[in-house]
């Protein structure tokens, strides 16, 4: 199994996880343009990708959804809470609906959806496996819940959010009302959140952690990255970066 991501941060996101003959997209938040360009840089035909799974409905992670299905013919995942608000945007693109509590497969790979607290309509992140490996990815996520500590427990690779730094946000140009909402129980993780959420993890088959969604005025990578390393006893360079202008390359699992 392997994973790399097209960008990730409040100007679009995208994964792609592979196993096998199976290809899926996590999420797409770019143009249909961007996006074959990053598919390109990643050396992927769109054609190849078996579908697309949506963890929710805000533009950053669904906006490139439905022309990019249209016009591969690609078929689509979310919950019914997210495909509730987006059936007319998603007019002619075939939708399967899932529910957030059940695991299913498609193809090579195994799919569990995770519910997760953030401010949309029925959120869900997602776990993927191989049979073998275990590849979590939590972004959008205002806090952590019991039922995520125990979906993404012992995980090979882990892709994790690390929004924001606490005192950078509190002391940032957001108006007081866009703060309360990022940093909010329906909001998104900040280093210290994840680092703690790292920290209660069973992490003895972790191969890989990729810190995601990073704000561009609210955090920095170094500071994301200090907080994980401190948690798992690690160099500072064992901790990779998605960004939003490059994404992160592709990492193998096994």
């Amino acid at each position: 199994m392997r994973f790399a991501l097209l960008g990730s941060g409040s100007e679009g996101n995208a994964l792609v996880v592979q196993s096998g003959a199976t290809l899926l997209l996590l999420d797409c938040g770019f143009s249909l343009s961007e996006t074959l360009l990053r598919l390109q840089r990643l050396q992927l035909d769109p054609a190849s990708i078996s579908g697309i799974l949506v963890t929710h409905e805000h533009s950053d992670h669904l906006g490139g959804v439905a022309r990019l299905a249209r016009r591969f013919n690609l078929p689509v995942w979310m919950t019914h809470g997210t495909l509730r608000f987006q059936q007319k945007k998603l007019s002619g693109v075939l939708v399967h609906e899932i529910s957030a509590h059940q695991g299913f497969c498609i193809g090579d790979l195994e799919v569990e959806p995770c519910p997760v607290p953030h401010d949309a309509a029925e959120p869900v992140q997602y776990v993927f496996s191989d049979g073998t490996c275990r590849l979590g990815v939590l972004t959008d996520t205002g806090h952590i819940t019991p039922h995520i500590a125990t979906m993404f427990d012992a995980c090979h690779a882990l892709v994790l959010e690390c929004n924001h730094d606490a005192e950078m946000l509190r002391n940032g140009r957001y108006p007081a009302s866009l703060k309360q909402r990022v940093g909010g129980r329906f909001g998104h993780l900040n280093n210290q959140q994840a680092a703690e959420f790292l920290a209660g993890l069973d992490t003895s088959c972790l191969q890989h952690i990729v810190v995601a969604h990073l704000s561009a005025h609210n955090n920095t990578p170094q500071l994301a990255v200090r907080a994980l390393s401190a948690v798992l006893s690690c160099r500072e360079d064992e901790i990779a970066v998605a960004t939003q202008a490059e994404g992160l390359d592709w990492r193998g699992i096994g």
